[in-house]
């Protein structure tokens, strides 16, 4: 199993203390390796290696030291390696310079084929040579020293001193790594040991316990020393099962990255150990536009990007940072150690300036970007679910003012106790169909003429009393409600619709969605269905939209536009004006009316600048031979210059402000409305229903 998450190649820079921590063990453990080989018996060596005992050994190190023996815990280490088994057997039989001599040809060789950094060969070489070294004092100390002309075979008796030669083994092992470890890592060096020393001292209890026997063996049946590899299968084959569950337990299957529940124990970790004078930061990524990728290439591609970025991400970060992902294109970032937010935003703009790397993939190239929202403990929350729940917000804050990178500001969160209390609310709302549309009238600047009406939702709280649509539609929109409510709006428009219809009052209501209601596959099928239970032309109902989603390219040519475009309901573009689109893109969709926002058309009369804004639009989209309709229309003098400009439509309080359903039906049967459009008189008292 590839770990994407190690950084342990690439070498320390001079002067930091992992660089100084390496190189000393390194020049320690290289001196102690010379001065045993020195003392190498060269004559015995010889005889020994004409023995087939030898080369079989040899070969059980080297084979050993492949592949290591892991266990959940232990992989910030790397596991156990079962040549220590065979190694520490000859240090028993042959003594220390034929021990360190085999395991040096054997880490050497696993450096080849694993492709490892030279700084961790050697550091690697070194650390074992100390280790057998200090088993070797240990021995040396009891009156134990075995060479290769003179073999020693242990006793019953012995036992004690192969115990403790075998922990001060341990230990030296342990406490190097670990200390390395730690140093690359920047976590405590207690913290590291706790987590691994339980576990590998399980795996080298059975491991160095094993040497004995087989030194007995060496002795005196050398044919049966093969057989050793089957207790040693065993224990590798049943500490890589439970690695395996283990790991898929905690990691995600697609990018090898710590999935959230690891996430979680990294961050509870961090929180428990964090001092008085850091922080810890945890980061919530957001790929821009990955959605547009799977689409177009793809999900295989899709995935294959998602592992890129993985990469990308892991080798962007500071050894000990724990990157993680959430599930689709969504990833955390934890920083278990962090000086304030300037630093934190610093590992942020690095992050993405590492997604922002063109990416080829498929004879394509892809440029992607990401939107980073941070949360710092103790600043921000005091828990993990409260900090991503924070971070959360702060992404969304980044994505909405395409900013990039957002840290949490409290009085920019949504997501406040009592907002939360009002989405539960507005659920129940929902149900009890306290909920109800207003309906304010669309008439012709040119006639008088009523060509429909707009659906506005209104709310009133049993409680609290009526609640403003900028208070909870927002709300809806960031929640898994926002699909309910359009449904529910769409089902009271249609049905009535259709109640006006059957009482000869044909009128269309328009109703507002928003931009990923417009690409929701549902949609037709929930009007299709609705317009034929009802008996309703397609033209009874008005969808209408904002502006942004001229913005997405996504909108020309998803299939919801085209299915909406067949069955014939038309589009609206709602408050035209405010953002950054051109009309000539408006012929690229089925819309067949553009209103004008009101911020532009309630100054016309005053402002010069508004005026000339508001002609031009006017004028446009009679050239794209669509209709335009003016909002915030509340003076005759307003109306009188739209009407002068062309503009077709207007709507306001000059003609009535929003009205419940039962108004609207009495103001419409006053009006006359006898057909498809009905006359008003452009100069009535404005109504306050």
């Amino acid at each position: 199993m590839t770990d994407p998450t190690d950084t342990r190649d690439t070498g320390p820079r001079a002067g930091t203390p992992l660089w100084a921590f390496l190189a000393g063990a390194t020049v320690i453990g290289c001196t102690a390796l010379v001065v045993a080989l020195l003392r190498l018996d060269t004559t015995g060596l010889v005889e020994l290696g004409r023995t087939a005992l030898f080369w079989v050994v040899t070969v059980l190190v080297v084979l050993g030291e492949l592949r290591p023996v892991m266990v959940s815990s232990a992989a910030a280490v790397g596991g156990t390696y079962p040549s220590a088994m065979f190694t520490f057997a000859v240090l028993l039989h042959y003594g220390l310079p034929v021990a360190v001599l085999l395991q040096a040809v054997a880490i050497a060789v696993n450096g080849v084929v694993t492709r490892k950094a030279w700084h961790r060969v050697m550091f690697n070489v070194s650390q074992s040579t100390l280790a057998l070294t200090a088993a070797a004092v240990v021995l040396g100390a009891f009156g134990i020293m075995p060479s290769a002309v003179a073999p020693w075979v242990p006793s019953g008796a012995d036992l004690p001193a192969i115990g403790l030669a075998g922990v001060a083994y341990f230990a030296t092992r342990a406490m190097l790594v670990c200390g390395a470890v730690a140093l690359h890592e920047r976590r405590s060096i207690v913290r590291v040991l706790r987590a691994t020393v339980g576990p590998q001292s399980l795996v080298y209890a059975a491991l160095l316990g094993l040497a004995p026997p087989v030194v007995v063996v060496m002795a005196h049946s050398p044919g049966i020393v093969p057989l050793f590899v089957a207790p040693l299968a065993a224990v590798y084959f049943t500490a890589t099962l439970s690695m395996r569950r283990d790991h898929q337990a905690l990691h995600d299957e697609l990018t090898g990255l710590p999935n959230r529940k690891m996430l979680i124990v990294s961050t509870e970790e961090a929180l428990a150990e964090a001092r008085q004078d850091e922080r810890v930061g945890l980061f919530l990524l957001d790929l821009d536009r990955f959605k547009e990728v799977n689409d177009t290439m793809g999900h295989p591609v899709g995935d294959r990007l998602l592992q890129m970025v993985a990469h990308r991400l892991t080798h962007s970060v500071r050894p000990g940072d724990v990157v993680a992902r959430l599930g689709g294109d969504e990833f955390a970032v934890l920083l278990p150690s962090i000086r304030d937010a300037h630093a934190a935003r610093e590992v942020a703009a690095r992050l993405r300036a590492a997604l922002t790397e063109p990416v080829r993939l498929e004879g394509m190239t892809f440029d992607l970007d990401g939107s980073v929202g941070i949360a710092l403990y103790p600043d921000h929350a005091p828990d993990f679910e409260m900090l991503l729940q924070r971070a959360d917000v702060a992404m969304y804050l980044a994505k909405e003012g395409r900013t990039g990178v957002e840290l949490y500001q409290a009085d920019k969160d949504r997501n406040s106790p009592e907002r939360l209390n009002l989405l539960g609310d507005l659920r129940r709302g929902l149900d009890n169909h306290e909920l109800k549309l207003h309906y304010q009238p669309k008439v012709s600047l040119a006639d008088g003429t009523v060509h429909g009406v707009e659906a506005l939702l209104r709310w009133r709280h049993p409680v609290h009393g009526a609640i403003a649509p900028s208070e909870f539609i927002p709300l809806a929109e960031q929640s898994y409600l926002m699909r309910q409510l359009t449904e529910y709006v769409i089902n009271e428009a249609l049905e009535q619709a259709a109640r006006w219809w059957r009482a000869g009052l044909p009128v269309q209501i328009s109703v507002n969605i928003s931009a990923r209601d417009l690409l929701d596959s549902a949609l037709p099928e929930q009007l299709e269905a609705g317009l034929a239970r009802l008996q309703l032309p397609p033209s009874a109902i008005q969808l209408e939209v904002t502006e942004r989603i001229l913005t997405g390219q996504q909108a020309y040519t998803h299939d919801t536009i085209k299915a909406l475009a067949a069955l014939g309901v038309p589009l609206a573009l709602d408050d035209f004006g405010t953002g950054y689109s051109s009309l000539i893109r408006l012929q690229r969709l089925a819309v067949s009316e553009v209103k004008i926002d009101a911020s532009f058309v309630r100054r016309i009369a005053e402002s010069e600048d508004d005026n000339r804004i508001v002609r031009s639009i006017v004028d446009l989209v009679r050239s794209l031979g669509l209709r335009s309709v003016a909002e915030g229309v509340e003076s005759d003098a307003v109306a009188l210059r739209l009407a002068e400009m062309g503009c077709d439509l207007g709507q306001g309080w000059l003609f009535g402000r929003p009205m419940p359903a039962q108004d609207a039906t009495a103001w419409l049967r006053d009006r006359h409305m006898t057909g498809p459009e009905a006359t008003y008189d452009l100069h009535p008292e404005v109504t306050t229903a």
